[in-house]
């Protein structure tokens, strides 16, 4: 591609065609270069059993083309049509609470239903076999963002079966389930029962008597949606071998593990839309863990709202440069298309008050319009001098989804704990610090990291021990924190001191842990402050390691909260406490600071700094400045600002304007940031 794709969700289905002539003219005007299409149409593609009728996507993609737009083309399976629930009500998916949905909304497809299965992937292959070849598709959507669960007797039958091939046997599956609790041994795959507030559950989704039950139906039903994928996508290539497939993700989404689904897309793709507007550092984060699915590779911000989302009980407008800073963030972490939801408000139900480019009026004179078409505008400048570019980092933050899932339906210690906070807490602290950093799995390759984060691991497996252990072994520094090492693969837990196999590396022994509502707190002493701990507090025994915090109250004062241990030439730093944002600030600058690691804005408040390397090794840094007031900033290269052509020397201070944004490449190879930078 000659740039970064420009648009967005394009329904034209829901209006006249003379409308059609309107959106393409502000699509012109304001540099929309690529529509997503067809997401939503099963419906009208097919209005009735055996009947296809390709005549207004036909149109759809017709004009598109003719636009010179390019076009990401859904299979158009993301919700089923009314008449297949009537004639077939398997199709519909049965709640938690047992009950048998009708047709309505949109994630009310059972994966596991046969006929389900088998039209979904019809659709998609006749949507591949007519549209394939044409040179206005550069790729194929399948679905729209997959999630939700069912309970039905087609997934009860489709979970023993999985269950099947991941133990192999009853004895195995009674052995990893515990089944020997509360007599629930299995002798009959037939006896298994989905759990849901009908089986296992109590209190809703986290409360369940047998973790591991719960844990392997998480594992299904991810893998039950990744089988509707893969059906269409092996429908897909059946026509058209080459052009990329992917699937919208959401980020940080409970329900569906995408590292499980990452080998099977050809690019990730995900819908931003964050849960407030000051969520600069979740963004981030969340970028990275989509670029992270894919080793690395670039990925397509799919969705993200021009103005406002409609979707919660207060959704906030994006202030004036705040979808030009928040896209340019996105492209900063590693994006290689910029789309919007969605082009032209619809008129009804649930999104007619969701922001799109142009309004229900078509007004082209409005605040988005000018903003959109400014960033189109920058876009185009910016050309193909961002594509395909990666992030050089040293710094790696585990994420796993086994561990979410183990940890927030755990009884004890804490049901106040929960996983994103956590690892959000922790990447916040990075963020600052302003490295450039990936969020890998617990199975990625560590060997090329000089810091690596593990925040409440509470599962270890994948032979993740040993990894960690490669990296403190050969110079490089582990953090790890409270609720780490407590269970297998099966949510069992170790027996062997708290924090199980990873004790060595740690040198530490937690034999006894604290857990108190979110008022108490508990002073950490630590590197000269005084950090306030809340929610949870390992009393560590230090076996190797050396104290750098301890607790200041409550029976166990004195004894040790943070630790540090020598392990060959690195060091493993281990956190029992929930500390407060500065002493978690401490520990993670501890951490970064033997390798060089800090950013050269790590001190100046609101400024993000992060960079892509291109494949022909020149490098852009990106500049953000997230504050609502101007700020200076010192330039640290010298090179080039892709919006403006300025030619800029290390050492010139530059201001930034409120959400404002700088892009410099590198004046040559030479000049270019070091990694560490």
């Amino acid at each position: 591609m000659r740039k970064i794709p420009y648009g967005g969700d394009y329904n034209p289905e829901q209006w006249p065609e003379q409308v059609w002539d309107d959106d393409h003219r502000i699509f012109e005007l304001a540099g929309i270069d690529t529509l997503t299409v067809g997401v939503f149409t099963w419906g009208l593609t097919q209005p009735a059993p055996g009947v296809y009728d390709f005549s207004t996507l036909d149109r759809i993609v017709e004009r598109a083309a003719a636009e010179g737009r390019q076009i990401c083309l859904a299979t158009g399976t993301g919700a089923h049509p009314a008449w297949l629930a009537r004639s077939n009500p398997e199709v519909t998916r049965t709640d938690f609470e047992g009950r048998k949905h009708r047709f309505g909304q949109r994630h009310n497809s059972c994966p596991s239903a046969p006929v389900f299965r088998r039209l979904a992937t019809e659709m998609a292959r006749r949507i591949a076999a007519r549209y394939a070849g044409n040179p206005a598709i550069v790729a194929w959507h399948v679905g729209n963002e997959y999630g939700g669960a069912c309970y039905c007797e087609f997934c009860a039958a489709g979970f023993r079966a999985w269950l099947r091939q991941r133990h192999g046997s009853l004895e195995a599956l009674n052995t990893a389930w515990y089944t020997t609790f509360w007599s629930h041994t299995f002798t009959d795959w037939d006896e298994i029962e989905p759990p849901n507030a009908l089986t296992e559950h109590w209190r809703g989704p986290d409360h369940t008597a047998f973790q591991g039950i719960t844990l392997d139906y998480l594992r299904f039903m991810s893998d039950a949606m990744l089988a509707n994928f893969r059906d269409e996508k092996d429908a897909i290539r059946e026509s058209d071998p080459d052009t990329p497939v992917t699937t919208n993700f959401m980020g940080m989404y409970k329900p569906i593990d995408y590292h499980r689904w990452a080998p099977h897309l050809d690019f990730a793709s995900w819908d931003n839309y964050p849960p407030d507007d000051r969520s600069a550092a979740r963004m981030a984060f969340t970028h990275d863990l989509i670029r992270g699915l894919k080793d690395g590779a670039p990925f397509w911000l799919m969705e993200q709202t021009p103005s406002v989302t409609a979707c919660r009980d207060v959704n906030p407008l994006k202030r004036p440069g705040i979808m030009r800073l928040w896209s340019w963030q996105a492209v900063a972490h590693g994006a290689d298309a910029v789309l919007f939801f969605q082009m032209r408000a619809s008129r009804g139900a649930s999104e007619k008050y969701h922001g799109a480019v142009i309004g229900h009026s078509g007004r082209t004179g409005t605040r988005v319009v000018k903003e959109v078409s400014a960033l189109g505008a920058e876009l185009e400048l910016l050309g193909s001098a961002t594509l395909g570019g990666r992030t050089p980092a040293r710094v790696a933050i585990l994420f796993d989804w086994d561990s979410w899932w183990a940890l927030e339906m755990s009884d004890g210690p804490s049901r106040l704990v929960r996983y994103q906070d956590v690892v959000l807490r922790y990447h916040r602290a990075l963020w600052d610090a302003g490295v450039d950093l990936d969020v890998v799995p617990v199975t990625a390759d560590l060997t090329g990291y000089d810091v690596v984060v593990a925040p409440a691991l509470h599962m270890v497996k994948d032979g993740l021990t040993e990894r960690l252990g490669a990296v403190a072994a050969r110079g490089g520094t582990v953090v790890g924190t409270f609720l780490s090492g407590r269970v297998d693969e099966n949510d069992n837990a170790f027996l062997m001191d708290v924090p199980g196999p990873l004790a060595h590396l740690f040198g530490v022994r937690v034999d006894e842990w604290d857990a108190r509502e979110a008022t108490y707190v508990n002073p950490v002493a630590i590197g000269g402050l005084v950090s306030d701990a809340r929610l949870l507090f390992e009393l560590v025994i230090p076996e190797g390691a050396d104290v750098f915090g301890t607790y200041q109250s409550d029976f166990y004062a004195g004894t040790a909260a943070v630790t540090r241990n020598d392990v060959g030439t690195g060091h493993a730093w281990y956190v029992g406490a929930g500390l407060d944002a500065a002493g978690v600030t401490w520990v993670i600058r501890q951490a970064l600071a033997p390798h060089g690691l800090l950013g050269p804005y790590a001190d100046v408040a609101e400024v993000e700094s992060t960079t892509r390397v291109m494949p022909d090794g020149s490098r852009v840094r990106f500049v953000l400045h997230h504050g609502d007031r101007p700020t200076s900033v010192v330039i640290p290269m010298d090179g080039e600002d892709l919006l403006t052509g300025a030619a800029l020397t290390a050492g010139d201070k530059v201001t930034l304007d409120a959400h404002g944004v700088l892009i410099l490449r590198a004046q040559s190879r030479q000049n270019s940031l070091p990694s560490t930078s």
